[in-house]
């Protein structure tokens, strides 16, 4: 289930999704929060993004059309 972004934990992986003039869209690799920023988390560097959502990175593939709609904030995703 996604979670608003502001409850973002720390220090944890995590998938990340953003909204854009074309809808929400989630993160193709996971991220982790960290005092400066977010980061990718499988490479390190740190990714200069606005995320609205998250929840627990799953190794397994999500469906492309798996996205936060219906998410705490109201907005629908298309």
């Amino acid at each position: 289930m996604w979670q608003p972004i502001v409850t973002a934990p720390f220090s944890r992986i995590l998938e990340l999704a953003v909204l854009d003039e074309e809808g929400a869209h989630s993160l193709v690799f996971p991220c982790e929060r960290t005092e400066m920023g977010w980061r990718n988390a499988i490479i390190g560097v740190p990714v200069d993004i606005h995320p609205t959502h998250w929840r627990d990175w799953i190794e397994q593939k999500r469906p492309a059309n798996d996205s936060p709609a219906g998410a705490d904030d109201g907005r629908a995703s298309n």
